[in-house]
Protein backbone atom coordinates (compact mmCIF):
# COMPACT_ATOMS: atom_id res chain seq x y z
CA UNK A 1 0.00 0.00 0.00
CA UNK A 2 1.05 3.56 -0.45
CA UNK A 3 -0.25 7.00 0.35
CA UNK A 4 -0.74 9.51 -2.44
CA UNK A 5 0.76 13.00 -2.47
CA UNK A 6 0.71 16.09 -4.66
CA UNK A 7 -1.11 15.95 -7.98
CA UNK A 8 -1.87 12.25 -7.60
CA UNK A 9 -3.61 12.87 -4.27
CA UNK A 10 -5.48 15.86 -5.72
CA UNK A 11 -6.76 13.70 -8.61
CA UNK A 12 -7.77 10.96 -6.15
CA UNK A 13 -9.84 13.45 -4.17
CA UNK A 14 -11.65 14.35 -7.41
CA UNK A 15 -12.68 10.70 -7.81
CA UNK A 16 -13.56 10.46 -4.13
CA UNK A 17 -15.84 13.48 -4.69
CA UNK A 18 -17.47 11.62 -7.62
CA UNK A 19 -17.94 8.54 -5.41
CA UNK A 20 -19.46 10.84 -2.77
CA UNK A 21 -22.05 12.06 -5.28
CA UNK A 22 -22.83 8.46 -6.25
CA UNK A 23 -23.20 7.52 -2.55
CA UNK A 24 -25.92 10.14 -2.13
CA UNK A 25 -28.17 7.83 -4.20
CA UNK A 26 -27.76 4.96 -1.71
CA UNK A 27 -31.01 3.76 -0.21
CA UNK A 28 -29.54 1.62 2.58
CA UNK A 29 -30.96 2.68 5.93
CA UNK A 30 -27.76 1.77 7.80
CA UNK A 31 -24.97 3.21 5.67
CA UNK A 32 -24.56 5.30 2.53
CA UNK A 33 -21.61 4.19 0.35
CA UNK A 34 -20.40 4.91 -3.16
CA UNK A 35 -17.74 3.61 -5.52
CA UNK A 36 -16.34 4.60 -8.86
CA UNK A 37 -13.98 2.57 -11.02
CA UNK A 38 -11.47 4.52 -13.06
CA UNK A 39 -9.31 3.53 -16.02
CA UNK A 40 -7.01 6.12 -17.61
CA UNK A 41 -8.89 9.14 -16.20
CA UNK A 42 -12.30 7.79 -17.24
CA UNK A 43 -14.98 6.57 -14.86
CA UNK A 44 -15.97 3.19 -16.30
CA UNK A 45 -18.36 2.08 -13.55
CA UNK A 46 -20.12 3.42 -10.49
CA UNK A 47 -22.34 2.09 -7.76
CA UNK A 48 -24.03 2.74 -4.43
CA UNK A 49 -25.41 0.39 -1.81
CA UNK A 50 -29.08 -0.52 -1.79
CA UNK A 51 -31.24 -3.65 -1.80
CA UNK A 52 -31.08 -5.75 -4.98
CA UNK A 53 -32.86 -3.91 -7.79
CA UNK A 54 -33.93 -1.39 -5.12
CA UNK A 55 -36.75 -3.78 -4.23
CA UNK A 56 -38.35 -2.87 -0.92
CA UNK A 57 -39.34 -6.52 -0.53
CA UNK A 58 -35.64 -7.33 -0.18
CA UNK A 59 -34.89 -4.65 2.43
CA UNK A 60 -33.69 -5.98 5.77
CA UNK A 61 -31.85 -2.92 7.06
CA UNK A 62 -33.65 -3.08 10.39
CA UNK A 63 -32.97 -6.78 11.05
CA UNK A 64 -30.54 -7.60 13.82
CA UNK A 65 -27.35 -9.10 12.44
CA UNK A 66 -27.45 -11.57 15.34
CA UNK A 67 -30.66 -13.05 13.92
CA UNK A 68 -28.86 -14.58 10.92
CA UNK A 69 -27.31 -18.05 10.91
CA UNK A 70 -23.52 -18.03 11.34
CA UNK A 71 -23.08 -19.20 7.72
CA UNK A 72 -24.64 -15.96 6.46
CA UNK A 73 -21.39 -14.07 6.00
CA UNK A 74 -22.79 -10.82 4.61
CA UNK A 75 -25.44 -9.75 7.05
CA UNK A 76 -26.47 -6.65 5.11
CA UNK A 77 -29.42 -6.78 2.76
CA UNK A 78 -27.83 -4.43 0.29
CA UNK A 79 -25.70 -4.96 -2.75
CA UNK A 80 -22.45 -3.24 -1.83
CA UNK A 81 -21.36 -0.11 -3.70
CA UNK A 82 -18.20 -1.86 -4.91
CA UNK A 83 -20.19 -4.82 -6.24
CA UNK A 84 -22.60 -2.54 -8.06
CA UNK A 85 -19.71 -0.50 -9.55
CA UNK A 86 -18.04 -3.68 -10.80
CA UNK A 87 -21.30 -4.92 -12.36
CA UNK A 88 -21.80 -1.49 -13.95
CA UNK A 89 -18.31 -1.57 -15.45
CA UNK A 90 -18.79 -5.15 -16.68
CA UNK A 91 -22.01 -4.10 -18.46
CA UNK A 92 -20.73 -0.84 -19.94
CA UNK A 93 -16.94 -1.15 -20.25
CA UNK A 94 -15.86 -4.79 -19.86
CA UNK A 95 -12.67 -4.37 -21.86
CA UNK A 96 -11.51 -1.45 -19.71
CA UNK A 97 -11.87 -3.14 -16.31
CA UNK A 98 -8.54 -4.97 -16.29
CA UNK A 99 -5.94 -2.86 -14.46
CA UNK A 100 -8.44 -0.26 -13.24
CA UNK A 101 -8.65 1.47 -9.86
CA UNK A 102 -11.68 1.37 -7.53
CA UNK A 103 -12.42 4.32 -5.21
CA UNK A 104 -14.71 3.73 -2.22
CA UNK A 105 -16.29 6.20 0.20
CA UNK A 106 -18.82 6.03 3.03
CA UNK A 107 -20.91 9.05 4.01
CA UNK A 108 -21.42 10.21 7.57
CA UNK A 109 -24.82 11.18 8.98
CA UNK A 110 -24.51 14.63 7.34
CA UNK A 111 -23.87 13.06 3.90
CA UNK A 112 -20.23 14.16 3.97
CA UNK A 113 -17.40 11.78 3.03
CA UNK A 114 -16.10 9.79 5.96
CA UNK A 115 -12.60 8.41 6.42
CA UNK A 116 -12.37 4.63 6.10
CA UNK A 117 -11.13 2.01 8.46
CA UNK A 118 -9.03 -0.95 7.46
CA UNK A 119 -9.89 -3.29 4.57
CA UNK A 120 -12.39 -5.84 5.84
CA UNK A 121 -14.99 -6.80 3.22
CA UNK A 122 -13.89 -10.09 1.71
CA UNK A 123 -16.93 -10.18 -0.55
CA UNK A 124 -15.86 -6.99 -2.33
CA UNK A 125 -12.13 -7.72 -2.19
CA UNK A 126 -12.61 -11.12 -3.86
CA UNK A 127 -14.92 -9.71 -6.51
CA UNK A 128 -12.55 -6.82 -7.32
CA UNK A 129 -9.61 -9.20 -7.53
CA UNK A 130 -11.48 -11.62 -9.77
CA UNK A 131 -12.71 -8.81 -12.05
CA UNK A 132 -9.12 -7.68 -12.67
CA UNK A 133 -9.21 -4.42 -10.76
CA UNK A 134 -5.58 -3.56 -9.99
CA UNK A 135 -5.97 -1.10 -7.12
CA UNK A 136 -8.40 -0.27 -4.33
CA UNK A 137 -8.45 3.26 -2.86
CA UNK A 138 -9.58 4.33 0.61
CA UNK A 139 -9.33 7.67 2.42
CA UNK A 140 -7.70 7.18 5.82
CA UNK A 141 -6.68 9.54 8.64
CA UNK A 142 -3.19 9.70 7.11
CA UNK A 143 -4.46 10.48 3.62
CA UNK A 144 -5.56 8.72 0.46
CA UNK A 145 -4.25 5.16 0.43
CA UNK A 146 -3.88 2.92 -2.62
CA UNK A 147 -3.80 -0.83 -2.08
CA UNK A 148 -2.83 -3.42 -4.65
CA UNK A 149 -6.05 -5.45 -4.86
CA UNK A 150 -4.23 -8.68 -3.93
CA UNK A 151 -2.95 -6.97 -0.77
CA UNK A 152 -6.42 -5.53 -0.08
CA UNK A 153 -7.92 -9.02 -0.33
CA UNK A 154 -5.27 -10.47 2.02
CA UNK A 155 -5.80 -7.69 4.56
CA UNK A 156 -9.57 -8.17 4.37
CA UNK A 157 -9.18 -11.82 5.33
CA UNK A 158 -6.80 -10.90 8.16
CA UNK A 159 -9.15 -8.27 9.61
CA UNK A 160 -9.95 -9.00 13.23
CA UNK A 161 -7.82 -12.15 13.48
CA UNK A 162 -5.92 -11.01 16.57
CA UNK A 163 -8.37 -8.55 18.00
CA UNK A 164 -9.41 -5.11 16.87
CA UNK A 165 -7.10 -3.29 14.43
CA UNK A 166 -5.04 -6.45 13.96
CA UNK A 167 -3.79 -5.46 10.51
CA UNK A 168 -2.83 -1.88 11.35
CA UNK A 169 0.73 -2.66 12.50
CA UNK A 170 1.47 -4.68 9.36
CA UNK A 171 -0.08 -1.96 7.20
CA UNK A 172 2.12 0.68 8.84
CA UNK A 173 5.22 -1.46 8.27
CA UNK A 174 4.29 -1.74 4.60
CA UNK A 175 3.82 2.00 4.34
CA UNK A 176 7.40 2.49 5.51
CA UNK A 177 8.79 0.21 2.76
Amino acid sequence: MRYLFGDEEKKAFEYIAKATEVAKSATCECSKCGSVIVQVDEIIGSGFNSPPQDLESQRRCSCSKDSYHKKVTDKTCCVHAEQRAIMDALRKNPKKLLGSRLYFIRLDDNKAPSKAGEPYCTICSKMALDAGIAEFVLWHDKGVCVYDTKEYNTLSFQFGESGENSTLPSVNRLAGS
